[in-house]
């Protein structure tokens, strides 16, 4: 399983974000990564997909670019539209309360600001499909996918066990 060793909440139908805001009880989950531009966005996209109603997801990164074209890409043969996700940067969200912050990349582990409330951190070492060598970029995006689609099932089957 590739969910840190940090407690998760008990009551999966309690969400902090949620009762702060008096919101129904839906998970918000914040996905960071360094440039939001590829791991962090397809996160986002997976998540939306797999989530539905459960969840909002988000994403930012610690220094906003854009949105890499081979994540939209890969993202759009497996259903998920990308095409309209902007890179945002983290301080779009930092006085925001979230029920989990997952970091996917190393940096924005090391980067990641103590966020208000009860935010759970989680975090997800996997390697920019950006920094692979140009011939191999697609395939490395397409296993950042199918890692990312495993890691978010797992997140949600905990999440939601009794």
């Amino acid at each position: 399983m590739y969910i840190s060793t940090m407690s998760l909440p008990s009551d999966s139908k309690t969400s902090p974000a949620s009762e702060a805001t008096g919101a129904p009880p839906r998970l918000r989950i914040l996905f960071l990564c360094t440039h939001n531009s590829a791991r962090s966005q397809m996160a986002e996209g997976i998540l939306r997909s797999l989530g539905g109603d459960r969840v909002e997801a988000a994403s930012a990164g610690t220094v906003a670019s854009r949105v890499h074209p081979l994540a939209i890409q890969v993202m759009a043969e497996r259903g998920i539209d990308l095409r309209r996700h902007r890179s945002k940067s983290l301080d779009e969200w930092k006085d925001q309360l979230f029920d989990y912050v997952i970091t996917v990349c190393d940096d924005a582990n090391d980067a990641c600001p103590v966020f208000p409330g009860t935010a759970e951190r989680l975090h997800w070492s996997i390697p920019d499909p950006a920094a692979a060598d140009e011939g191999e970029q697609e395939r490395a995006f397409e296993r950042v996918a199918v890692d990312l689609t495993t890691r978010i099932q797992e997140l949600l089957a905990t999440i939601e066990a009794p």
